[in-house]
């Protein structure tokens, strides 16, 4: 780390705290040059992810855009807003552990309606009415029919 001084790169660490919630540390430094004290912030970088969709177009992943999602389908479902927020980061760490730099929004879609199954089978097939876009009311009865089915196992 250069000293913003004296532009020396030696320095020691005087005290080190996390800040920011745990995701950045905030640290003391003492110039070995001239022996002035600055700040400094260290914080993990994360490398951007493109979610490719369907048309071939790509953007920024969002983890607000999953959770407004997540969110819509669970109105007026007694889901608590944790466990909507325990699956949304859930599904952020799925994405970024993956370290592929692009993630279809077909595969994002899949971990959605994968969590939600298990939170809340109506909100389940309200994301998934929405995200597979039925046409006609027999390719929603299909999907019901294949959740009773696995519940019935």
């Amino acid at each position: 780390m250069r000293c913003m001084f004296c532009n020396c790169t030696e320095s020691k660490v005087i005290d080190s705290r996390s800040a920011d919630d745990d995701k950045t540390i905030r640290r003391r430094r003492e110039c070995m040059g001239c022996g002035r004290r600055f700040t400094t912030y260290e914080t993990i970088e994360i490398a951007p992810v493109l979610v490719v969709k369907s048309d071939g177009n790509r953007q920024a992943f969002d983890v607000g855009k999953i959770k407004r999602g997540i969110i819509k389908s669970c109105e007026k479902r007694p889901v608590p807003i944790e466990k909507i927020d325990e699956l949304v980061d859930d599904i952020a760490k799925r994405v970024y552990n993956s370290m592929e730099q692009e993630v279809s929004s077909k595969e994002i879609g899949e971990m959605v309606m994968e969590g939600l199954k298990s939170l809340d089978e109506v909100a389940y097939v309200r994301y998934a009415s929405v995200y597979r876009s039925f046409k006609d009311i027999s390719s929603f009865m299909a999907e019901l029919q294949k959740m009773m089915e696995k519940k019935g196992d």
